[in-house]
């Protein structure tokens, strides 16, 4: 069986964990195994970062839906039933735009709602 060195890969490999690595405290930016140890870690972080960041956006958004459908006398889940009653279908992201920058337009939406779910109920 022949003989493998692995210099340039072992090289290669090692010095892009340590590119990633720079900047971390001590020994974790400078040796390999605790460099290694530290990007796996800031890795899976990451990762599940990107995934909660989808959470939260989505619950700001109710957030400042459920704000603005106060202030236009109803409540979150009536607003949002009225708007489905209504056939209005606009997501969450645009709803709270529309929350924080067109105060006037929000307060249509919410009339709208209201009278969808009177007509329902009536």
């Amino acid at each position: 069986m022949p003989r493998v060195k692995r210099s340039t890969k072992r090289h290669d490999r090692r010095k892009k964990i340590l590119e990633r690595a720079s900047g971390y405290f001590l020994t974790k930016s400078k040796l390999y195994q605790a460099a290694q140890e530290a990007v796996e870690r800031g890795l899976k972080f990451a990762y599940t970062g990107r995934r909660q960041k989808k959470r939260q956006f989505r619950s700001l958004w109710i957030v400042r839906i459920s704000a603005a459908a106060k202030l236009n006398g109803t409540s979150y889940s009536q607003f949002i039933s009225g708007l489905k009653k209504a056939g209005i279908e606009l997501d969450r992201k645009v709803l709270a735009d529309i929350a924080v920058k067109d105060a006037a337009g929000f307060t249509d939406l919410a009339n709208k709602a209201k009278a969808a779910l009177a007509a329902k109920t009536a």
